[in-house]
């Protein structure tokens, strides 16, 4: 609500927020669409084994730690080019070593119970949750690219 004098500022006297349609047009450019799950599926599938999220092949990296700049196959670039574009990739890192941790843990207690070897767990799993994000790193920075292709599509020029 405006602060009555007509001159669209808010009630704190700053400006007024821009309405639902003022926001609509600001983004048409971006073409956001729900992609299928069909689609999502197969560009994280192709992630998850290490190929180019774009055409499933690769070469995709340089060693474990650094991908190459674009696709051996399709040369498509496989970062965006966009400052800290890959804190999404650490934050899917950070989720799947968690989800990994926690599938093994949950099995462990069950096939074990009730007999778990609690002292073996207490060792391997602060063990196992340092070397998780190690080991997922290049598989993290593609699922994140995967997801990200999934919502905005590269447009061919």
């Amino acid at each position: 609500m405006g602060n009555g004098t007509g001159d669209g500022r808010g009630e704190l006297g700053g400006p007024s927020a821009p309405g639902p349609r003022a926001l609509r047009d600001d983004n048409e450019h971006l073409d956001l669409s729900l992609p299928g799950l069909g689609r999502i599926l197969v560009l994280v599938g192709r992630a998850l084994t290490l190929h180019c999220p774009h055409c499933g092949k690769g070469p995709v990296l340089v060693n474990w730690f650094r991908l190459r700049p674009a696709c051996g196959h399709c040369t498509r670039a496989l970062e965006r080019g966009e400052p800290d574009y890959f804190l999404g990739g650490m934050m899917f890192n950070l989720i799947l070593a968690e989800l990994l941790f926690a599938g093994i843990f949950v099995a462990v207690l069950v096939f074990m119970w009730p007999t778990v070897p609690w002292d073996g767990i207490s060792i391997g799993a602060p063990v196992g949750m340092a070397l998780a994000p190690i080991l997922l790193y290049p598989i993290s920075k593609l699922v994140w690219l995967a997801f990200d292709l999934s919502f905005r599509p590269e447009q061919d020029s």
